[in-house]
């Protein structure tokens, strides 16, 4: 059994598990830290960096997903180092791929539109790339348009974790880093894929998409995946 802790979280006494994250302990308290890569039933990996807290003692910011709880632990969630951080994250993201809301199946429902909005970004400060990705659509169901993908990585780990198929992978490095199917073949001609549609739920922006949706159409339901997680948890 874990041991409880306690730990100040904005200035705020609370408490929790040894094993909880500081991601956890804040959700718990209702406590709000931006995430992109992080959902509920899938592992932690920090990757989209926008969960960085600061912590007393601690020089670098760590992420709230990843770094556990320890007892004593002071931990500031929002600050002025912080908010600039964050939006400068954003910004970068819209910067570095091709987000035009206004023709996006997802435009309404997206979780990086969503944030932007929340932090009160209508422009952006950094010249934009205007990569030429390519869009796959040989799936009889649905599509991948590696313009809007942000490498949350949820597709990739819920596959994995959730499905059991790994049919996603990352290729690449750096910003020349992209989501494939299986050894970089077209998504159609994928033989682990079982168009369970997982990876397309889970997407927080509209790379992943449901043929035949209309714009602002798609919405993402999130709360299966925990449920999905308890279930294989409890056959093993």
């Amino acid at each position: 059994m874990s041991r409880v802790v306690t730990l100040k979280l904005n200035d705020q006494d609370m408490s929790g598990q040894e094993d909880e994250t500081i991601l956890d302990v804040a959700r718990d308290h209702n406590v709000a830290i931006p995430t992109l890569c992080q959902v509920s039933g899938l592992s932690s990996v920090g990757a989209c960096r926008l969960c960085l807290v600061e912590v007393t003692g601690v020089s670098k910011l760590l992420p709230a997903c990843t770094t556990f709880v320890t007892e004593g632990m002071e931990v500031f969630t929002d600050s002025e180092r912080l908010r600039k951080y964050r939006r400068m994250t954003v910004e970068m993201l819209f910067a570095e791929g091709n987000h035009i809301c206004s023709i996006c199946v997802e435009n309404g429902h997206c979780e990086l539109q969503n944030l932007a909005i929340s932090m009160g970004i209508d422009h952006i400060r950094l010249p934009y790339f205007y990569p030429k990705r390519s869009v796959d659509a040989s799936h009889q169901r649905f599509a991948l348009d590696s313009n809007r993908c942000i490498l949350c990585t949820r597709c990739v780990r819920v596959c994995d974790e959730i499905e059991g198929a790994h049919t996603w992978d990352v290729m690449g490095r750096g910003i020349q880093s992209r989501v494939i199917t299986d050894m970089n073949q077209p998504w159609g001609d994928s033989e682990t894929c079982t168009s369970c549609g997982k990876c397309v739920q889970t997407c927080p922006t509209g790379a992943l998409f449901e043929k035949g949706k209309a714009v602002g159409e798609m919405s993402k339901r999130y709360a299966f995946l925990s449920y999905l997680a308890q279930m294989r948890e409890g056959r093993k």
